[in-house]
């Protein structure tokens, strides 16, 4: 009796060492993965500081530029600096329009 207690025995500790070799491979693997969201929380992270870095230097560099344009115009503090960018980017658009128009029209040619 006692060697087969000690078969049994000898079976579950073969058992519980597959066991926690599964669970130690499962654990790596999960670490792996633990890591990799990390490394691409922190790239993420690092892309949107950036990103923000830059739309504040091109804010700044629009503000400045209006200013300039506000000065350049004669215009004094009485028009708020998105009035004056709304104005210049709709004289670029009216351009656009208007070249768009004219260039259609001449292609088109005269009518026969």
């Amino acid at each position: 009796m006692s060697a087969s207690r000690d078969r049994d025995d000898f079976t579950y500790e073969q058992q519980n060492d597959r066991r926690l070799d599964e669970l130690h491979s499962k654990i790596r693997s999960l670490r792996s993965v633990t890591t990799d969201i990390y490394d691409e929380a922190e790239r993420g992270n690092t892309h949107l500081d950036e990103t923000i870095n830059t739309f504040a230097s091109f804010r700044s560099s629009l503000s400045q530029s209006a200013n300039r344009a506000a000065r350049a115009l004669g215009i004094r503090g009485n028009i708020s600096q998105y009035r004056m960018i709304l104005y210049i980017v709709g004289g670029i658009v009216g351009l656009w329009v208007l070249w768009t128009i004219f260039s259609w029209l001449w292609w088109r040619g005269p009518a026969h």
